[in-house]
């Protein structure tokens, strides 16, 4: 149930189904918008519930009613500066040729301190900052405009206006006016307003207490032993997380296996207790997932939405049981994120007594074509690079059980549902996941290698922000003559010339060298197709046994050009098996799910695999010459010469250029 299985979607209950017939007619596929109004049209209206906190507990809650100052602010006239209460008319001829001598009173007013006498014509009253202005005074002289005279008096060679440094009562915070208003988020500003006028407990919205369950065979908790075909259960703690961030209580109550009688038990507790229920897997129509069929036994309306027209986040679940919202997320960490910050969190938050979120946007380029279902609106997530006309957005989508592909864009823009395509150089309004966003110091596309992680981790010591992105050498060699990057990592063959990488160099690039890594053949130690022999004879072994499976690099990788030379015409089975990286490789090795396949010597090694050297490739960087002075680029050069970072890269297996 850990799936996004919208695309097999049909309009048929599953197999001993018990949703009512009124229910059946849900199980079709609505817009966003449409699922949205359901959902929010059976959700409300509805009061927010509201509790009494003390001021210090209130913190981030939003107000449940408008608050009326009780006093004034200040509640009384009083001095801005260090100086002199005084009768401005006193020294109407006051100057610096002419000054006006006033005599002192025989008091000191301090902050705190009640004045007893008034100021009279010819007389003056010292005073602090934040002094109560004393009866007579309707003006403050600071000191440095001020001598000392005779014995108790005072030469002024300024005139004073009227209300000269006074702070009158009230002119900060009315008594009777309206401080706040109900829905404000109570932040560190606002508590200070509320101490001002002796408030110490206020009434808040009660945030909505929100129940997160997982489900799924598969689920293991973080700590816990990886068994085998288990993943570990990210969503429940980032719906948990999320629900918090968007002012909801979470309660996380584990992950519950795919049996009926035991979810449902689950899922009652949770409403018995909880105001809202979101669970997490369990939306598609397979016979093994029971989360919707629960649904329809658990209250009135039972099920709004189930099904939207969404990418990712096509089955997601929207129900309402006696007035609490029950929501089933899709199980893929990225469709999940996606529907509950688009669907979910205006709901919540509502029920929080909050505002609407307020997104922040920038308009960016998008430089590839991104093509798109038609119908369905789709969220592509990217990461924002600097160039040369303005931002550019590269999509950076690794698919919808990519946790990594929310936790590392920036931003996403959205694809209209009635358009099939985005065409490149299109302009983007892209909606940030934080207030702000920091742009990278340095941008890499490219090839990625596991020796690129320790030649950066000095700059993001030092404070730059570098970002990664993965497109394979040719994907990044074009996005280096777009002027996208500062650096595209490369390790491409030419046959022509039989040298690497150089004579893929376009006008505006340049190389530099980085190391030497190792590919080669990768299969399970003891496999006696491939124990001692060279390369290529085990490559003809593979091909001459049928039951032998290879697993494939995509197109673009500069492995993939070596292992179609190896091959030659010969399509074995497993070819079309096209993971992006050399972990992905050894992994279908590892897991038995290939035979064979190539991938670089350290990621075999650490995998426990034997591994049958090939050819020692060049994985280089092609520069954009324009950036080369860049300050980060400069940074990059250090790192690589460094002997630091060249010990590490040998340690870790490459020999360093």
């Amino acid at each position: 149930m850990g799936t996004d299985l919208g695309s097999g979607m049909t309009n048929a209950p599953p197999p001993n189904s018990r949703h009512s017939v009124d229910q059946d007619q849900f199980l079709t596929i609505l817009s966003r918008e449409q699922a949205l109004a359901r959902f929010e049209a059976a959700v409300f209206p509805r009061a927010v519930a509201s509790e009494q906190r003390p001021l210090a507990a209130a913190l981030g809650c939003a107000l449940a009613q408008d608050i009326v100052a009780p006093i004034d602010v200040p509640p009384f006239d009083r001095s801005n500066v260090d100086g002199f209460a005084v009768r401005s008319a006193d020294l109407g001829s006051a100057g610096e040729a002419t000054p006006t001598r006033l005599m002192l009173n025989d008091e000191a007013i301090a902050c705190g301190t009640a004045p007893t006498r008034p100021v009279l014509s010819g007389t003056a009253t010292p005073i602090a900052t934040g002094g109560p202005v004393p009866r007579g005074a309707d003006a403050i002289v600071m000191v440095e405009h001020t001598q000392p005279a005779d014995h108790r008096a005072i030469d002024i060679r300024r005139a004073a206006a009227p209300g000269q440094f006074v702070s009158y009562a009230g002119s900060d915070i009315a008594r009777g006016e309206a401080l706040l208003r109900a829905g404000t988020v109570i932040g560190s500003r606002e508590i200070g307003m509320l101490a001002a006028c002796g408030i110490a407990e206020v009434s808040v919205a009660r945030r909505p207490r929100v129940a997160v369950i997982s489900t799924g065979d598969e689920l293991v908790q973080p700590g816990q032993p990886l068994r085998t075909s288990a993943i570990y259960d990210t969503n429940g703690a980032i719906v948990a997380a999320a629900v918090t961030e968007n002012g909801g209580e979470a309660n996380f109550l584990g992950a519950v296996a795919d049996d009926e009688e035991k979810l449902e038990a689950a899922m009652r507790k949770a409403l018995a207790t909880s105001d809202m229920l979101v669970l997490s897997g369990g939306t598609s129509k397979g016979a093994g997932d029971v989360s919707h069929r629960i649904i329809a036994r658990l209250g009135k309306p039972g099920i709004i939405a189930h099904g939207v027209a969404l990418k990712p986040g096509k089955p997601l679940c929207l129900a309402v049981c006696d007035g609490k919202p029950v929501v089933i997320l899709p199980g893929f960490p990225t469709s999940a994120m996606f529907t509950f910050h688009d669907m979910i969190v205006p709901v919540l938050r509502r029920m929080a007594g909050l505002p609407p979120r307020s997104d922040a946007k920038v308009a960016a380029r998008v430089p590839v074509r991104i093509a798109s279902e038609l119908g369905r609106t789709e969220f592509v997530m990217v990461s924002l690079v600097e160039g040369a006309d303005g931002l550019i957005a590269y999509p950076t989508g690794k698919g919808s059980g990519a946790i990594t592909s929310f936790a590392q864009a920036d931003g996403f823009f959205k694809v209209d549902a009635l358009a099939d395509q985005m065409a490149a150089g299109t302009e983007a309004e892209v909606t940030l996941f934080t207030p702000h966003v920091r742009v990278p110091d340095l941008v890499i596309v490219g090839s990625h290698c596991t020796g690129l992680d320790l030649v950066t981790a000095p700059l993001a010591r030092a404070g730059l922000v570098v970002r990664s992105i993965a497109v394979g050498s040719l994907g990044g060699l074009a996005a280096a003559r777009r002027g996208e990057c500062d650096f595209a990592p490369i390790h491409l063959f030419d046959e022509a010339t039989e040298s690497y990488n150089t004579p893929f160099l376009a006008d505006g690039l340049e190389l530099v060298p980085g190391w030497r890594r190792m590919q080669g053949i990768v299969f399970r130690t003891g496999d006696r197709r491939f124990e001692v022999l060279s390369a290529q004879d085990a490559v003809r072994a593979a091909l001459a046994d049928p039951t032998c499976i290879m697993v494939n690099r995509n197109q673009g990788a500069g492995t993939r050009i070596l292992i179609d030379r190896l091959l030659g015409d010969a399509r074995p089975d497993g070819y079309w098996n096209q993971p992006r990286s050399h972990n992905a490789v050894a992994a279908a090795v590892a897991q038995h799910r290939a035979d064979w396949g190539m991938t670089i010597a350290p990621v075999a090694h650490a995998a426990g695999l034997g591994f049958i050297p090939l050819a020692e490739e060049h994985y280089d960087f092609a520069l954009v010459t324009a950036r080369k002075q860049r300050p980060a680029v400069q940074a990059f050069f250090d790192a690589l010469a460094s002997e630091q970072c060249r010990s590490a890269l040998a340690q870790a297996g490459f020999r360093p250029a």
